[in-house]
């Protein structure tokens, strides 16, 4: 049997193990906490590399800022916390795949890595824009609780100090960027080898976020700024322009995984034409329909245009009278003089057999110019028009979104980057999920497209200012608002889509971070006399259940937390079942041998004991044996 360690992955020693394998002579263990650990010795190292090393003196392209250090070795510094199941808080808690998650993202990141590690196809963010309000993590300050007490600032549940960043703040961008970097470092090894990251940003902190997203995910991974146009009236504290825009940094964890994005162009967040069209780029006028007579001219720029519906385009010097049942056009002008075509006839020709002309009533368009000849497929504008629509401002049975939470992001632009990016049974992940517009926006379009993604939300309980519109109708933080607003979207999605949406998931498991289940002693046993050790009862903390404890583990396990989770009594004896004996729990007390003989013939993946719950000395002994012979391939762990 072998100790869970139950806390998040160390990245460190992932690290390493990648050194050790180009360069096994450079890592060597060291006793740490009196357990072997790996270690590199760099100065074998640098005489691996010393054709390529970097003086410290010099000069080098880099981007760096004050505590930079510290927020690379705070994304590297495993945690000991769990995720506490509130299935009171849950929506369909026993059979949805969907999870709102309440805490420091930073922690909650890290607690998904063994479990989602390259698994999220794409992950949306709108993070602080440190506009000089915004509240922003200060990671660095873990404040005493007299400290505490004394502060006016607020908090999270860990007692990490939120800090409005001013701009008379001398740290103002340092301060931002030591707060996304760890957390887009974190996140980065989430995304899976075909999915993208969108991150929302405003002019403030753009430029540093795209060199710390070149650093991160690397700059040959660098898609697109995309300009999002969502207030067409302009901002008013402009001094010299009205702001209409935001943007959105558009990355990939690899470029050359040779799956791009989603050959669509979703007609709700572009322009329309005069038309009717929606394009995302830059439709050519060809010609225009006319009766009016002209001139025959000699160059090869000047012709007439003959269509009628499934016959050949043809394409004349001079009015044939003969074609009376097909649509005469040309291009004239403001005197029914006919001007030059944008093309010859030759390459309108071309056009035509390429499928690549719009024939409207009056007009012939050449399709967009923004298409991939090779691939057929058309390619997105970066310029995006987010269309503010109903869906902005969510209203249902009294919820007035837009009452109760400042901008929130529209649904139709956020389903519209799904659409580019994910397909039907794709993982989605927002992180700083404020109103919950993505889950929103998931759960829209998996009923339109039959689709089956699931949401991760992450947000941090902000609390509620009290003189807020959202505090004055009863909401005390903004988990609570994104919360109800999925509760009421999912409804409102189903009754609107009838028998199409009957199997639609629109529920939610809720986990909340907190310390770790286990006790001090757990991780430090060296730490306590063995007198004391034998003085406690459990070294498990005595608020804590065994269903909390069943997520620890599947954290530690690197289990889906949204997998099938049954209860059941085996031998007198309550067990969890996870993903159909893939994962056997029991934390009971006075485990016997029997016990153990059916655990084990039920064949699992993973087994999992608290090792003062084995009744007897006899048990433990024979423990092994037991799933030697009938479970042989099962991995058994304890608390």
């Amino acid at each position: 049997m072998d100790k869970l360690k139950m806390e998040s992955k160390d990245n460190v020693q992932g690290n390493i193990e990648k050194i050790r394998e180009l360069f096994p002579n450079c890592v060597t263990e060291v006793l740490r906490d009196g357990k072997p650990t790996l270690k590199v010795d760099f100065d074998v190292l640098k005489q691996e590399m010393s054709d390529t090393l970097i003086d410290d003196k010099e000069e080098r392209y880099q981007f760096t800022w004050p505590d930079k250090k510290k927020s690379i070795l705070l994304a590297n510094t495993p945690i000991k916390a769990t995720l506490r199941p509130c299935k009171e808080e849950s929506v369909d808690f026993d059979n949805t795949e969907n999870l709102y998650i309440e805490g420091d993202n930073l922690d909650v990141l890290k607690l998904l890595q063994e479990t989602y590690l390259g698994k999220i196809k794409m992950i949306y963010i709108d993070p602080p824009y440190n506009t000089g309000n915004d509240f922003v993590y200060n990671d660095d300050f873990a404040l005493k609780s007299e400290e505490y007490l004394e502060s006016s600032g607020q908090y999270d549940e860990q007692g990490n100090r939120l800090v409005q960043n001013t701009e008379s703040n001398g740290r103002f961008h340092t301060d931002w960027l030591n707060m996304i970097y760890p957390r887009l470092k974190v996140a980065k090894d989430l995304l899976s080898d075909d999915g993208a990251i969108f991150i929302s940003i405003d002019d403030n902190e753009v430029e540093n976020l795209r060199k710390i997203c070149d650093e991160i995910f690397g700059e040959k991974n660098f898609v697109a700024t995309l300009a999002i146009e969502n207030n067409p009236k302009g901002r008013k504290n402009g001094k010299y322009f009205s702001i209409n825009n935001e943007n959105c940094l558009v990355f990939v964890k690899d470029y050359n995984s040779g799956k791009g994005f989603n050959d669509i162009i979703p007609k709700e967040n572009l322009l329309r034409d005069e038309m009717g069209f929606y394009s995302p780029g830059q439709r050519v006028l060809v010609g225009k329909c006319s009766n009016k007579l002209a001139k025959d001219v000699s160059s090869d720029k000047f012709y007439f245009v003959y269509y009628k519906e499934n016959c050949p385009l043809l394409i004349k010097k001079s009015i044939d009278k003969s074609l009376t049942d097909y649509k005469l056009y040309m291009s004239v002008n403001d005197k029914g003089e006919i001007i030059e075509n944008t093309y010859t006839a030759d390459k309108l020709k071309d056009l035509y057999n390429e499928n690549s002309l719009i024939f409207n009533a009056n007009t012939i368009y050449e399709k967009d110019r923004n298409i991939n000849k090779q691939q057929k497929t058309l390619i997105c504008s970066s310029a995006v028009y987010d269309l503010k629509t109903e869906s902005a401002n969510f209203i249902y049975e009294g919820f007035d979104l837009k009452n109760i939470f400042t901008m929130p992001k529209n649904v139709d632009y956020i389903k519209m980057l799904l659409k580019l990016n994910s397909d039907k049974n794709d993982i989605v992940l927002d992180f700083f999920s404020g109103s919950s517009t993505t889950a929103h926006a998931v759960m829209q379009l998996n009923a339109e497209d039959g689709g089956n993604r699931e949401f991760i939300m992450v947000q941090l309980p902000e609390k509620c200012d009290e003189n807020s519109e959202a505090f004055k109708a009863g909401y005390k933080n903004i988990c609570e608002i994104g919360k109800e607003r999925i509760r009421r979207a999912g409804k409102k999605i189903k009754e609107e889509n009838g028998l199409t949406a009957q199997n639609l998931d629109i529920g939610f498991r809720v986990l909340k971070l907190d310390s770790s289940n286990m006790k001090d002693v757990y991780y430090k046993p060296q730490d306590y006399t063995q007198n004391l050790l034998d003085s406690l009862e459990s070294n498990i903390k005595e608020d804590r259940t065994p269903l909390d404890l069943l997520f620890q583990v599947m954290l530690s396990l690197g289990k889906p937390l949204s997998a099938k989770i049954e209860e059941k009594e085996i031998a007198g004896k309550h067990v969890y079942i996870v993903n159909d004996d893939d994962l056997i729990a029991c934390f009971d007390d006075g485990i016997t041998e029997e016990v153990v003989k059916e655990i084990a013939k039920k064949k699992p993946l993973f087994a999992v004991f608290r090792d003062s719950g084995l009744s007897s000395d006899s048990t433990s002994t024979n423990f092994d044996q037991i799933f030697a012979t009938y479970s042989p391939n099962t991995t058994r762990k304890v608390l």
